[in-house]
């Protein structure tokens, strides 16, 4: 049986996930609900340090054997499930939302950062299912894509926002994802679609049902 996301993913999010073959959802599902997770953790810290001190834990909690780790707590427990081989993914996710935490203004070094850290961990569900390099490549430039649009979409700082979208505009895109990956190929298309708009929420407006659908059916 697989696992129901969490009502408190992001819509586009749920979409990505509906999206995706039964035989990688549950690993798409808590990965996108860790990163939520980690997400909320440096946008509600007003002290660096103690966000980073949160971000720590599950780095350090994750670096050790499933059977040691606390239980109870519906991500930690998922990505025991999922992910157990691909803490270094979830590690590289952990420390790109650490870039988040810097002084601001946020840097283009820090944003990139970032952006490769969310990548990461898109990126390592082609490795868990078998995808060759080329898929590899694809779902980590969608993934990049997907946070820098993301980013873009929740900064309120108009100069924040122009250098995400200035990044983006000459970030390597990706080629058509195969369809193991087709919620992956959603995300890609709604950032890009929220790119265009100025970073516009990514499903905002009615026609982002539309773009989702036709990236489902052409992986693109």
């Amino acid at each position: 049986m697989s696992l129901s996301p969490s009502e408190d993913l992001a819509d586009e999010a749920l979409l990505a996930i509906a999206y995706t073959p039964p035989i990688m959802r549950d690993a798409l599902t808590i990965l996108l609900e860790f990163d939520m997770r980690l997400g909320r953790i440096v946008s509600a810290t007003s002290e660096p340090m103690l966000g980073q001190m949160r971000l720590a834990w599950w780095r350090d909690t994750l670096g050790i054997p499933v059977s040691d780790r606390p239980v109870g707590d519906r991500v930690m427990d998922g990505l025991g499930r999922a992910w157990c081989g691909g803490e270094a993914a979830l590690i590289a996710l952990i420390n790109g939302w650490e870039l988040m935490l810097s002084e601001p203004p946020l840097s283009a070094d820090a944003a990139l950062g970032y952006a490769n850290g969310r990548a990461a961990g898109l990126a390592a569900l082609a490795q868990m299912m078998g995808g060759d390099a080329e898929t590899h490549t694809n779902i980590e430039a969608a993934g990049r894509i997907w946070a820098l649009a993301d980013a873009a979409s929740h900064v309120a700082h108009d100069t924040e926002r122009a250098m995400l979208l200035d990044l983006a505009a000459t970030a390597p895109r990706p080629g058509r994802i195969s369809a193991p990956f087709k919620g992956i190929a959603v995300l890609a298309a709604l950032s890009e679609r929220s790119l265009k708009s100025g970073g516009a929420p990514l499903m905002d407006g009615r026609g982002a049902a539309l773009v989702a659908l036709r990236a489902g059916l052409l992986g693109r």
